[in-house]
Parts: structure tokens; sequence; C-alpha cells
């Protein structure tokens, strides 16, 4: 291994990654920009969240390292351009994370986490520019589940939310109906958009990740599938000749094996 990644903490990944940019550094390197490390970002946000799931330290803490190259690249190539640098992206975070909780650093007092968030999202209104979109700061470029729920989350910090959970459940009936009703492509389009995002708001309110919830739906499907592949194979049968019937019999004893 190279003397440069050494043990030395932050101040010496903050070395490796300028000598990677110098004239002498990384071709490959050199020539990123902030918009081609975009795919990148996105792919190790990911797999971050993968080794969350996975509940393994170890990977855990290696891909947060992936994660923090990907910050630490474009806080490099920003300070190239005479931007900002990597310490004035800490010193960003660490005064607004001080400001934001004022029940910690300051004489403020709050009685539960609720009142928390109640707090923090009027210090957020009181960061935005005047006439600025209480949305605006919302990345477009999420998933749209998440972003979805997103944007619910903070339409209800300024009261703008059902009273209870039931009515959004009751608006969610209304909108299968008007799924069914729909006449052509782009309205069904519209409609089913309408019934995902009622879906996304019971979801928060049930204290649901609906972007987590679809991805777990999606790994038990692809578990569940795979059992019924293997079964056909043990059971020198193929999944594409069976009625519909026996596909989801196959399909109801994989539920059970597959949880």
């Amino acid at each position: 291994m190279p003397d440069e990644a050494g043990p030395g903490g932050f101040a010496k990944l903050r070395q490796i990654i300028a000598k990677l940019h110098s004239p002498e550094g990384c071709p490959w390197d050199r020539k990123q920009t902030h918009t081609s490390l975009k795919p990148y970002l996105i792919e190790e946000c990911y797999e971050v969240l993968q080794a969350v799931e996975e509940g393994t330290p170890q990977k855990l803490c290696e891909e947060l390292g992936d994660l923090l190259l990907q910050i630490m690249l474009h806080a490099q190539i920003a300070a190239e351009a005479g931007q900002f640098d990597i310490d004035g992206v800490v010193r960003g975070i660490s005064s607004k994370l001080i400001h934001r909780h004022p029940h910690v650093f300051g004489g403020h007092e709050v009685k539960d986490a609720g009142e928390v968030e109640i707090n923090w999202e009027a210090l957020k209104r009181e960061e935005r520019q005047e006439g600025e979109s209480l949305l605006s700061g919302v990345p477009e470029q999420m998933p749209a589940l998440a972003y979805s729920q997103s944007i619910q989350r903070r339409v209800a910090g300024v009261g703008f939310d059902w009273e209870e959970v039931e009515g959004i459940i009751d608006k969610l009936a209304e909108e299968v109906a008007e799924l069914k009703q729909a006449s052509n492509q782009q309205e069904r389009a519209k409609e089913f958009g309408d019934l995902l995002f009622t879906l996304a708001n019971i979801a928060r309110r049930l204290e649901v990740d609906s972007e987590m919830a679809l991805r777990s739906a999606n790994q038990r499907f692809c578990r569940r599938f795979a059992y019924m592949e293997e079964a056909c194979c043990n059971r020198g049968v193929s999944f594409g000749s069976l009625s519909f019937d026996e596909q989801n019999a196959l399909w109801e004893e994989a539920k059970r094996k597959i949880k």
C-alpha cells in the first residue's frame, strides 16, 4: 500500500485528494467535473442505503468512505475553481446545525422530538430568501416517492395537512374510483399519479418511508420469484408452462416460505 494511504485521518485524506488533482496526479480524477461525478454520487448514496439495510457495520464503514470521497472530490474541484473548499463546507454545516438546534446550543427549551421538528421547519423558513417557495429547497432529482413525501412533510409543517389519517384513506378510495373512470391514457397517467401521491401521504402519516417500503417490497418479490424458479427447476417443470392458477398456487407457497 502506498505511503499516501497511511494513517492520518481527515487531513491525510485531504492531501490525497489534492495530490490526485495535481499536475502529477491521476488523469482520470483531474478531468472530472461536478456534472461528470453525478452518477457516482448517486450510486454511492444507494450503496450506503444497501449497507444500512444489510446491517453490516464494516460494509457501512466502507460505503460511507466511498461517499465521503465523492464529497471531497466535489470540494476539491470547487477549491481549484476558487469557489469554496472543504473547510467552507464544514463551516457551513456546522453553522447551520448550531442555528437549527437552539435547544442544544442556546437557551431554547423543547418538550419532545415533535416540537424539535416544528422549530426546525420554522428556522428553515427564516433562512429562505424573501419570496422563495417553501418547496423550492426540495431537489426535484430525488426519486419520485421520496420527493412526494418530502414536499408533503414540508407543507404539513405549516399546517396544510389532514387532521386524521382516515381522511387520506378516504381520499385514496376516491382516487381509485377516478382511475377506474379515466377514459384515455393521458387521464389514466394523471389519475395514477394522484393515486401514488395519496399513498405516499398515507405512508408519511403512518411514519413509513414510502421509498424504502417499496424497495423492500421489490426485494421480497425478487426473493419469492427466485424461490418459484428454483421450485420449478427442482420439480422438472417450466414456469412458463404452468397455468395461471398453478402459478398463483406456487406464489402462495413462496409467500409462506419467504417472509
